[in-house]
């Protein structure tokens, strides 16, 4: 798989072309497509060929492409900013490429990356918006697939936007304060109100809401915290408004669980701030946490409070809600996907099966530490399917405890460590077999548990049983009693 932080043999720019000369050698297919994606720039074209295709010439004509039926020589590439080969012969395209190096001039051969100084990508155009896709030569049809989705995705008032907002650049610089306020005022501009005006082509309402969001920006900025799971740790889990937020966000303050890849999808001048409390490792305190939360919001900060998995569940939510209501901070929620959810989907497991079990528990096994049995355990008994998360410490207790309430030794388990990632591993046994997994030394990762009926649907291809690490232990123990 890719390396995250891999280096690109290829950095991508944007070359100013008004005003300047693209030369197209070749008048063929080649050619005629490389016409095509230039005449989209301002750039003037000069096509040099002795054949050129009566298409290809008739569609240059109307763009007022200039057309040379030359032989090709050096001497007509002079004063160009940039070549492109396409004869179809790579003895010919090899001589167009040494003789624009040798006129320092940027050269792009086409099918043939290693004569290329640059490489052409495939192009969203939404002017003066333009989104480029390249793959370094190496898979223009990947390319153009990627094209085809982006396209998708954004409006053709997109451009109509952006024009909007260069006429109102002037404006905001000197009424809107510099940094978070200003870095507000566009973000709102681009996702709020005004784009939707612009992409119904209400100019007039849309120059209104314009002058509203500059005087709202003028106003003492207000801080604001967003309470966000990151899901199970897959960076392509995380939902659209989570990605948003992280986007808006002046501090990140994230959990030590949660995976750089994920953080690293906020903005890129964010500050970060590691906050997360790990097992055997607390960087801060809750009430720290609460603290800092409510301090950053009160300096006018936009905060992204990231969390793994969903906040609501086992993230200590409660706590810091109550702190910034306290403090009268505004506050929101973004649900994530729980771990129980990715470890099910891992293991194709319906939590939920008709017939079998109706209803589900999302627990800690820590609460068995008690005299009592808590309220969770009998639903279990009953046919709840029960998700332990955190669950490799507490494994034995889980098991001896639900055992002696009553549930049967032979009920299905399935344990998934590192939920929804590429190093996920699965494993599944029974309730008497669950016991053994405190035993893995290798388990670092975090650890969910399912136990209940519904666990015998999964497919468990790919998974290790746990009754072979448990007789495994058992063995061990065998042999070293039998050593004494």
């Amino acid at each position: 798989m890719s390396d995250i932080n891999a280096t690109l043999s290829a950095f991508p720019i944007f070359i100013k072309t008004d005003g300047k000369r693209a030369t197209i050698i070749g008048g063929g297919e080649e050619a005629y497509a490389k016409a095509r994606l230039l005449a989209q720039s301002s750039a003037q074209l000069r096509v040099i060929s002795e054949h050129i295709d009566s298409d290809f010439e008739r569609w240059g004509n109307d763009k007022n492409i200039e057309f040379l039926h030359v032989p090709y020589h050096r001497e007509l590439l002079a004063g160009s900013a940039l070549v492109f080969a396409a004869t179809g012969s790579e003895t010919a395209d090899r001589q167009v490429a040494e003789d624009a190096r040798a006129l320092n001039i940027l050269v792009n051969v086409v099918d043939r990356p290693e004569l290329c100084d640059f490489y052409t990508p495939a192009l969203v155009n939404r002017a003066p918006v333009a989104v480029a896709i390249g793959t370094e030569g190496a898979g223009p049809v990947l390319a153009q697939q990627i094209r085809a989705r982006v396209d998708q995705m954004l409006p053709p008032s997109l451009g109509k936007l952006a024009s909007l907002a260069a006429y109102y650049r002037e404006a905001v610089e000197l009424r809107v304060p510099r940094g978070a306020q200003r870095r507000r005022f566009w973000s709102s501009f681009f996702g709020g109100k005004v784009a939707r005006l612009v992409e119904q082509n209400s100019l007039p309402d849309a120059a209104l809401e314009i002058e509203n969001l500059i005087r709202a920006q003028q106003a003492e900025p207000q801080g604001h915290v967003a309470l966000v799971g990151a899901g199970p740790g897959a960076e392509d889990l995380l939902t659209l408004r989570a990605q948003r937020l992280m986007m808006e966000a002046d501090v990140i303050v994230h959990d030590a669980l949660v995976p750089e890849t994920v953080v690293s999808m906020g903005r890129r001048d964010a500050e970060r701030v590691a906050a997360g409390k790990r097992k055997g490792c607390h960087s801060k305190t809750q009430d720290e946490i609460n603290d800092l939360l409510v301090e950053l919001a009160q300096s006018g900060k936009r905060v992204v409070r990231l969390k793994c998995g969903d906040p609501l569940v086992f993230g200590r939510a409660g706590e810091e809600l109550a702190a910034l209501r306290d403090a009268g901070i505004s506050h929101e929620i973004v649900p994530g996907i729980t771990a129980a959810c990715a470890a099910a989907a891992d293991f194709s497991l319906p939590l939920t099966l008709r017939g079998v079990a109706s209803s589900m528990v999302f627990t800690t096994g820590h609460d068995l530490k008690g005299n009592s049995l808590p309220d969770w355990a009998r639903l279990a008994i009953d046919g709840a399917t029960v998700a332990v998360y955190m669950g490799k410490s507490t494994a034995a207790e889980v098991s001896s405890r639900l055992a002696e309430a009553g549930l049967s030794p032979d009920t299905a388990v399935a344990v998934v460590e590192n939920a929804s990632l590429p190093n996920s591993r699965l494993m599944h046994g029974t309730l008497a077999d669950l016991a053994v997994l405190s035993e893995f030394d290798d388990l670092t990762g975090p650890v969910l548990t399912i136990i209940g009926d519904a666990v015998a649907g999964a497919d468990f291809e790919g998974s290790e049983p746990l009754a072979s690490r448990r007789h495994t232990a058992l063995n061990a123990v065998i042999q070293q009693e039998a050593a004494q």
